[in-house]
């Protein structure tokens, strides 16, 4: 096989997950790989080392400054030259063949295909997503009341074989780089979501089609523990949300941002009353509860939410 893949993966100083994941790229999935960057997200000078002896065939792009997925993303996918990129997480484990294979799913599909995703799994196996829906303002407010299961079969997902899906998890997929060049890379008006939701929003404006391939996998170590950073991180996906969700329209937002307003207001009074030592979880989700009452209506960027709570 042609190598045609531009692999991009973000890593936030953590090569104690970037490097199984690299390992996992290289020793089963090389043969469609043409180039591949990872974006050193505030390495320390020693894992910054570490990588480049370790790896010397990877392209590291440091970062250092401030950003999100989107613009942390966008650094390598600016310097692509593959007629795919293969945007990947480095919590994530490649089977053999992967790559090459979601490549070939491309020789099935239309024209019109912009993108195409595995089925993502936890380690467990129970599936994360296998394509998913169209997300709207409804499904985001079921959301936030833990009221959406993205494995309920839907037209748009838990499909078998390869099927049409609506948009994408930012945890893998792979791309036509025309169609991702023509969408302008990530959305970077967003810092931690919805950037993945609002891109296969956008191939499908821009009259692309999206897919998944239920017969490929790939395993995603993501965590479910709760961040030291939740209380910066929070304020910023919310705002996120609203930005995308609101489209623009005041009502909307207004009503989304009061909707959110109140459901913090009665967690930050479960957490008030609460034993929480400092640095506790309850600690945590508390002070996340404050910040976003304080933010649910602000005009401020995501980025500038994170950068303003992460100083505190």
């Amino acid at each position: 096989m042609a190598q045609v893949v531009s692999v991009v993966i973000v890593c936030m100083n953590r090569p104690d997950i970037l490097f199984p994941c690299l390992d996992s790229l290289r020793e089963g999935n090389a043969e469609a790989v043409l180039e591949t960057f990872v974006v050193a997200y505030r390495f320390t000078p020693g894992n910054l080392s570490a990588l480049r002896e370790r790896y010397p065939w990877v392209t590291v792009v440091v970062s250092d400054g401030i950003r999100g997925f989107s613009e942390n993303n966008n650094l390598a996918l600016r310097q692509v030259r593959g007629a795919f990129c293969f945007v990947v997480n480095d919590d994530t484990l490649l089977p053999p063949g992967l790559v090459s294979g979601l490549v070939e799913d491309f020789g099935k599909l239309p024209p019109d295909a912009a993108a195409v995703s595995p089925c993502i799994r936890f380690a467990s196996g129970k599936v994360q997503t296998c394509g998913r829906a169209p997300w709207t303002a409804g499904r985001y407010v079921k959301h936030y009341l833990h009221r959406v299961d993205e494995t309920e079969p839907t037209p748009w997902s838990m499909q078998e074989g390869l099927f049409r899906t609506w948009t994408l998890n930012g945890a893998c997929f792979l791309a036509r780089t025309s169609a991702f060049r023509e969408a302008g890379w990530f959305d970077e008006r967003f810092f931690f979501t919805p950037e993945d939701i609002a891109l296969g929003q956008l191939f499908n404006a821009l009259g692309h089609t999206v897919w998944a391939d239920a017969a490929l996998s790939i395993t995603h170590l993501a965590g479910g523990s709760v961040s030291r950073m939740e209380p910066a991180i929070k304020p910023a996906r919310v705002r996120g949300a609203l930005i995308y969700y609101g489209d623009g329209k005041w009502l909307r937002t207004f009503a989304l941002g009061l909707f959110i307003w109140s459901f913090e207001l009665l967690r930050a009074g479960k957490y008030l009353l609460a034993h929480r030592p400092a640095g506790s979880r309850n600690d945590v989700m508390f002070r996340t509860a404050c910040h976003v009452l304080r933010t649910a209506f602000s005009k401020a960027t995501p980025k500038e939410l994170f950068i303003r709570f992460s100083r505190l």
